[in-house]
């Protein structure tokens, strides 16, 4: 039994209560007439202006009115939902199957521990490559591997979420994600140096090396000190599994079916062959926003293409190993991963409204605003100031999770700043990428923090519940070994003078 106290209710109470205080701590501040000034360089001029970022009162009546009128549309237009929903389906048709069975017996059956955990961290440290959608792939499937090798799938979510996190700031490739903060860093550059120039690949040597670090140190830490905690899960005695000729027939027919589905996606991701690339915006310049902008047809479409190769595997495995006898068995099979998923809307829809109360009163972005002009006041140098943007970059991801909204204000500050003390733009930018990938994973004003406990809740024992305190707890250990590992990687880069990618150093 949970204890009564605040700390251990339910997490949808917990939710709810701390929306309540976001609401009333945005009336007093208003009251108090908290505000910051912010920086702002223009794309075109590169000169500096400033406008005053001030906290809403959501008890005003604009504020309420707000609030009852978008509660709803917030809801519905909450990205984790539609996407969780769409690639459960694909889950579905392959679990029910056999085939997500099938495969992971395959994979576990003679594979150490620690190496079905290392693989699952790796996938999820680099998940980073297609954005903010790998949550909704990686943390449902890590729970499945984790209980078809029969170990408790809490886990594998645990262990995926930690990576997904983490590796948010480490894209030894370049990103969406980056190719819009790096924007930012060269506008503020410019502002100095108008002749500044910053290249994709400036980091690559140094995202690359903690990529490896982080990947081993969150495997570590997942099999010595989450595993044991973890551990007291009930999972019923099995004989030894068995793969049976239709089941081998089945992954066959998965494997050939999957394989020609995704030749056909990789052909039109390609630019430049014979009726390749249709799936691109030709618009862009950069190979990665011809992938990931907003208007691609691949950006767009990813969850789709990603559950329509869900579904083409289960279908065939099931039409090969026979588990699937007709139309009325494939499509039971398609709702097989939504039973039970009211649970899961409640999460979403008390998160959705935390982040949406949160975001309109403007305190995450007067928060950040307030850290940074500590860069203009405290006039550090070398070391300090190196400490300063990653401590910073820690504090401010927890009430701004979003990068670009975050550098958007941090930037025309420190960037400058950094530049007038003999650092580079890229190092700047590098340091913010890894201070934020620390506390990512412990900030409920994250939407995919949100899918995180609901699939815990979702994977726990039958009458209990995870608690919001438990979540972030599991989350604390790789929060604080992180913190070490990319502050010393920073510091020995720094000292040691190594180059942080092509084209790129620490220093002017």
């Amino acid at each position: 039994m949970k204890k009564n106290s605040f700390l251990n209710l339910h997490p949808v109470v917990n939710i709810l209560i701390i929306t309540l205080v976001v609401g009333l701590l945005s009336l007093i501040l208003h009251f108090l007439d908290v505000s910051q000034i912010v920086y702002n360089v223009d794309h075109t001029t590169f000169e500096f202006s400033t406008k005053l970022l001030s906290v809403t009162n959501l008890f005003s009546y604009q504020g309420l009115r707000d609030i009852f009128s978008t509660t709803v549309s917030n809801f519905v237009g909450f990205t984790p939902l539609s996407s969780l929903i769409i690639i459960l389906l694909g889950f579905g048709l392959m679990e029910k199957s056999g085939f997500l069975k099938t495969s992971f017996t395959l994979l576990t059956k003679k594979m150490k521990k620690n190496t079905v955990t290392f693989i699952i961290v790796f996938l999820s440290v680099v998940g980073s490559l297609i954005g903010d959608l790998s949550y909704i792939i990686m943390l449902p499937l890590s729970g499945l591997l984790f209980k078809y090798g029969k170990r408790n799938p809490l886990i594998g979510i645990v262990a995926s979420f930690a990576g997904l996190t983490i590796g948010s700031g480490i894209s030894a490739i370049f990103t969406a994600t980056d190719s819009s903060l790096l924007s930012y860093s060269l506008q503020a550059a410019r502002a100095i140096d108008i002749n500044y120039r910053m290249a994709s690949i400036s980091g690559v040597f140094i995202m690359f090396v903690a990529l490896i670090l982080i990947t081993i140190l969150v495997t570590a830490i997942t099999e010595r000190v989450v595993a044991p905690r973890l551990s007291k899960y009930e999972i019923k005695d099995e004989e030894e599994e068995k793969i049976t000729r239709k089941e081998i027939r089945g992954m066959l027919f998965a494997g050939f079916a999957g394989l020609i589905y995704f030749l056909i996606i990789l052909w039109n991701i390609i630019p430049g062959l014979p009726l390749s690339g249709r799936l691109l915006d030709h618009s862009q310049v950069l190979y990665v926003d011809k992938l990931f902008s907003l208007d691609s047809f691949f950006s767009q479409g990813f969850i789709f293409i990603v559950t329509m190769f869900f579904v083409i595997l289960g279908f065939f495995y099931g039409l090969g190993a026979r588990t699937i006898k007709g139309s009325k068995d494939a499509v039971s099979a398609l709702g097989y991963s939504l039973d039970g998923i009211g649970n899961t809307l409640v999460f979403i829809f008390v998160g959705s409204l935390l982040i949406s109360v949160f975001r309109k009163t403007g305190i995450g972005e007067v928060i950040v605003a307030s850290l940074t002009s500590l860069f203009r006041t405290l006039n550090f140098t070398g070391f300090p100031l190196i400490i300063l943007l990653f401590i910073v970059s820690v504090i401010a991801t927890i009430f701004v999770p979003t990068s670009v909204s975050k550098w958007a204000i941090m930037s025309p500050v420190v960037v400058p700043v950094f530049m007038q003390a003999g650092l580079s733009p890229e190092y700047a930018q590098i340091i913010f990428r890894f201070g934020e990938s620390v506390t990512m994973g412990i900030t409920p004003f994250m939407a995919y923090f949100i899918i995180y406990l609901a699939l815990l809740n979702k994977n726990a024992k039958d009458g209990e519940y995870v608690t919001l305190k438990e979540a972030i707890k599991y989350q604390l250990p790789y929060v604080f070994a992180a913190f070490a590992i990319l502050l010393i990687i920073l510091l020995v880069w720094f000292v040691v003078g190594l180059p942080l990618g092509i084209n790129g150093s620490t220093t002017l």
